[in-house]
């Protein structure tokens, strides 16, 4: 026997929605989900089951694929069925358990991004300190306490929500809705909206503006030459050896500042497309009859799971090594073992390894450790790495 909770007051004669805005809701709701399921789910394979994937940012770009999913399917599906039907279809339960959902996802969400904006600022502006914090082991105790607070704070929402019947003339309609009050509702979602939308976008901005002044004001050390009296201090040797660690060096510092700015771009999108809704919310919460147009809340709905699934767009389009492994994974193994050898070096070539790659606190890479490319195989393939760029891996004791 389902729980109903029955409004009192009969309302006038139900108006059902126009065959248009069903036509466009569904089509615009159904599209958005249907990528960013595909594209989430790709997100999550390309990162376990490659191996150069397997980095503490990507991580958390794994958790956050993981909430995103949750969204679209918990939030951008049933509002489908909501458009087609007008009434709730779910039952009970399944209203318990999607709004539990949805707003397990919302809330993992921000808190990846915040996870992974805080790693980011720790391996970039303190690096000796990130070969112990930044680790793909610690990253991953992080999700899982992320996961751990976000399923138990969202707990209250099995006690918040149930269904409720809304009597009109002609028909009774069933919505799932809160059964608190609006007064008791507006504390528990201002506290929601500070803890995982204000505080996480203040957070964001000051990190990465200290995240800026590293990366694109600090100039890159040029390689010294001659000394203030026009004399020149090191041998040829040396100064060919400077050289290309420079090189290398800019390689890697042009790396971090595109992983930088694609994990920059999620954030800002994160603010610019979840601002209508907390908006109207906020607003609505100090109106005596509050704004409820159709057309609106659409618009509102639609950037919220637009947020959830335009990130693997965003990796796509702005991370050679997404890219290249979204392909490896949309030929479906075709051909995989034969470039297995290749597609590894290019991956490795393309884009240095972090400092926060490492798991051992014992040793703390800067350059690439994983493939070097070889004369047996690739004999005909030397000049995709300068000979006298010197790739060879560089181990720092501990402070």
């Amino acid at each position: 026997m389902e729980n109903l909770t029955s409004l009192n007051e009969t309302l006038e004669t139900w108006t059902d929605r126009s065959v248009e805005y069903k036509v466009i809701s569904v089509l615009i709701v159904f599209i958005i989900c249907a990528l960013g399921i595909v594209g989430n789910v790709m997100v999550i394979l390309v990162v376990l089951t490659t191996k150069h994937m397997r980095t503490p940012t990507n991580g958390y770009l794994v958790s956050l694929a993981v909430a995103d999913l949750m969204v679209l399917i918990a939030a951008g599906l049933p509002s489908i069925a909501d458009s087609l039907f007008g009434s709730w279809i779910f039952g009970h339960a399944g209203c318990l358990c999607i709004t539990y959902f949805q707003y397990l996802g919302i809330n993992a969400s921000s808190c990846s991004i915040t996870a992974f904006t805080i790693e980011r600022y720790i391996a970039i502006c303190h690096p000796i300190k990130a070969q112990f914090l930044c680790t793909l082991s610690r990253a991953k105790k992080i999700i899982i306490g992320v996961w751990v607070f976000t399923s138990l704070y969202c707990v209250m929402w099995f006690y918040l929500s149930d269904i409720q019947q809304v009597l009109y003339k002609d028909v009774t309609i069933i919505t799932c809705a809160y059964k608190v009050s609006r007064n008791l509702y507006l504390p528990i979602y201002f506290f929601d909206f500070g803890i995982f939308f204000v505080l996480p976008l203040t957070l964001a901005t000051v990190l990465y503006g200290l995240i800026a002044r590293i990366l694109f004001l600090n100039p890159l050390p040029s390689d010294p030459k001659e000394d203030k009296n026009g004399h020149d201090n090191f041998s040829k040797a040396q100064k060919n050896k400077m050289k290309n660690s420079s090189r290398c060096s800019s390689t890697t510092a042009a790396s971090r500042r595109q992983v930088t700015k694609m994990l920059a771009v999620v954030v800002i999108l994160f603010a610019v497309l979840w601002m209508p809704y907390r908006t109207l919310v906020v607003v609505n919460s100090f109106l005596q009859e509050a704004y409820l147009d159709t057309w609106f809340l659409l618009f509102c709905r639609t950037c919220v799971y637009l947020n959830s699934a335009i990130n693997p767009l965003i990796y796509n389009a702005m991370s050679q090594k997404f890219r290249a492994a979204f392909r490896r994974l949309c030929r479906c193994g075709r051909n995989a073992q034969a470039n297995k050898a290749a597609y590894s070096v290019a991956l490795t070539y393309s884009v240095a390894k972090e400092t926060s790659t490492v798991e051992s606190t014992g040793h703390f890479s800067t350059e690439i450790d994983d493939l070097t490319p070889t004369d047996e195989l690739f004999p005909d393939k030397k000049l995709l790495y300068p000979e006298d760029c010197d790739f060879r891996k560089e181990t720092f004791s501990q402070a």
